[in-house]
């Protein structure tokens, strides 16, 4: 398996359930579209433990409903994590005004605050 960029994302179950963070994963991260780096930069769950696996296929396949094309975001376990760089950690915190911000991540955000502000605390 090719190395790929993930975050490691904590949440309280009781405060947002799993769906709903799988929900988020899947509708901001491109999680139908096929493209030149989709190795590095492929929509995956990784998860811990391993018994998640089953339940969070459940939801995937749940949500494919809300989706025209067919999501193809793997479900795999969680292995080997290390930091980036100091440099890119907080990215957008620091560095709101870069083409890449501007490009890539402000949409997500705007679609995250769109279409989950029920579950995005001020």
């Amino acid at each position: 398996m090719s190395l790929s960029e993930a975050v490691i994302v904590h949440f309280d179950a009781e405060q947002i359930p799993l769906k709903d963070v799988i929900a988020v994963h899947l509708y901001t991260h491109k999680s139908t579209s096929q493209h030149s780096m989709r190795g590095k930069y492929r929509s995956a769950i990784y998860t811990f433990p391993e018994n998640d696996i089953r339940l969070i296929d459940t939801f995937i396949a749940q949500l494919q409903a809300n989706f025209e094309k067919k999501l193809i975001t793997q479900i795999l376990p969680f292995c080997d994590f290390k930091p980036s760089e100091a440099q890119f950690q907080n990215y957008y915190l620091k560095n709101p005004e870069k083409p890449f911000c501007k490009t890539h991540i402000e949409p997500k955000l705007r679609l995250l605050l769109d279409k989950f502000s029920v579950l995005v605390k001020s």
